[in-house]
């Protein structure tokens, strides 16, 4: 039986070494997500003490993908929380009125459902306008990617999504081509690199903070802020709260919904 002491020590060597193999910033992760997931493909894999799980790495090059879907997976859904993408739709039309071109940028976009809704709730809002939208759909996680990309989504991932805009976006569970060509699918590591665009007009970005530590956290406000247009919007999720400098830069105008905008 291993001390807790010793098993801490096993994690952090481990943690260190998938940053070091892999580029994935485990550091700015907590400890208790990182934990957890690791468990998951531990289990899977039939190893019980992380020493054992490091070796399997070095043995079997495939389980560090396996490995990093696993850490990187955000299970989502189109219009997810339907109240607050109505409490966006304002602040949508301002912008839409306010700028020639909308940059918008979805930030750990997961499998896509979010820079789609996205899409879909600009056509309905900005009509004719809505072609000078470009949505960038970001994330670090090879198969999320992919499944954004390939646009091809279970009965499941609509169950928040009013049917009447389902039939008229979607068909076979794809969305039309009208909602694709406003997404731009990249692979981008929110810890390491600078935002895909200078400036945009909407920022994105829910479910996504709560997994890092704080110090991590206020780093990552300070990219966003930063990288929001004056007159720009930022959404958060439900249980995700702006601290540090980058609160006095932002001005909360929908507490509940988390929207931020910055000033002009």
């Amino acid at each position: 039986m291993t001390s807790a002491g010793t098993d801490e020590r096993a994690f952090q060597a481990l943690t260190q070494k998938i940053s070091k193999a892999r580029g994935l910033s485990c550091e700015s992760y907590k400890d208790k997500c990182l934990k957890r997931r690791i468990a998951v493909r531990m289990r899977a894999r039939g190893v019980h003490t992380y020493d054992d799980y490091s070796r399997l790495l070095d043995s079997d090059a495939r389980e560090y993908q396996e490995l990093l879907d696993a850490l990187t997976i955000n299970v989502t859904k189109f219009f997810r929380n339907l109240e607050t993408w109505d409490a966006l739709r304002p602040y949508l039309r301002q912008l839409g009125a306010a700028y020639a071109d909308l940059r918008i940028w979805s930030a750990g976009c997961a499998s896509g459902e979010e820079p789609y809704t996205i899409a879909v709730l600009a056509l309905e809002t900005l009509g004719d306008r809505a072609a000078r939208v470009v949505i960038d759909a970001t994330d670090i996680d090879r198969l999320s990617l992919e499944r954004t990309q390939q646009a091809k989504y279970p009965d499941a991932a609509f169950t928040e999504m009013p049917v009447q805009l389902k039939l008229r976006y979607f068909r076979d569970d794809q969305p039309l081509p009208i909602v694709r060509e406003l997404v731009q699918v990249r692979a981008h590591d929110l810890m390491r690199e600078p935002p895909p665009r200078p400036l945009y007009h909407l920022i994105v970005c829910r479910n996504v903070v709560i997994y890092f530590e704080r110090q991590a956290q206020e780093r990552l406000f300070k990219v966003f802020v930063e990288a929001l247009a004056p007159g720009g919007v930022l959404l958060l999720g439900k249980v995700e709260t702006l601290f540090g400098p980058a609160r006095e830069r932002l001005r909360l105008v929908d507490p509940r919904e988390r929207i931020y905008t910055k000033p002009k």
